[in-house]
């Protein structure tokens, strides 16, 4: 693996930058996807950093097994979710505050609006923040404070979810190396493009979905 240049291993760019090069190395060891698997079910619930990253390295690194990892994402988010809910059913009462101080996308206000958007339409609530950069955790836990359906849970998680994972896999797949080299070359660029995404899935959460 190339090293990164001086100026480019400095600040936060290049601290993102060193994360992108530690998380692509996974897909050369045989742990990447028990890694792929955690970080996809923990990100359901509690953990504030999403898996595509994780799949998109490992996708890269052995293409013929992408849609492998995106089956293996899909299901572990999923089963996160269910989790997620069992937090909400059990325990919110016990963690709520945690939640809203310290995991990225919970607040009361947002947990507010959640519950109207699940009076409305749950599975579309729970679809579009599976599919979308809108925190899907929230979603998960909410099902469970507000008690929808189990089923209900697990099929908008599955079909938001594998289309996302399947998605992302299938273009890496498709594009092969030169995605590889074109993340390489406008690394910054795209590393902007997504908190950008990530900052509107949060508004979204909030105000618009």
């Amino acid at each position: 693996m190339t090293t990164a240049s001086p100026a480019r291993s400095r600040g936060v760019f290049g601290l993102l930058r060193r994360m992108y090069d530690w998380t692509l190395s996974w897909a050369e060891t045989r742990w990447g996807p028990v890694a792929l698997g955690v970080l996809a079910f923990t990100e359901s619930s509690f953990f504030p950093i999403p898996p595509d990253p994780l799949l998109m390295a490992l996708s890269l690194g052995k293409p013929k097994k992408s849609f492998h990892f995106a089956l293996l994402c899909t299901v572990a988010s999923a089963a996160g979710g269910i989790f997620g809910y069992f937090i909400g059913y059990y325990l919110w009462h016990m963690v709520d505050q945690f939640f809203f101080a310290y995991v990225p996308g919970f607040t009361e206000k947002n947990f507010l609006y959640v519950e109207g958007k699940y009076r409305e339409n749950a599975f579309l609530a729970i679809f579009a923040a599976a599919f979308t950069p809108i925190p899907y955790k929230v979603f998960t836990i909410a099902s469970g404070v507000f008690q929808t359906g189990i089923p209900v849970l697990i099929g908008a998680s599955v079909l938001g979810r594998g289309l996302r994972f399947f998605g992302v896999a299938g273009l890496l797949r498709w594009i092969g190396a030169p995605a590889k080299h074109f993340i390489d070359r406008y690394f910054n660029l795209l590393t902007i493009a997504f908190l950008i995404l990530l900052v509107l899935g949060f508004w979204v959460a909030r105000h618009a979905f």
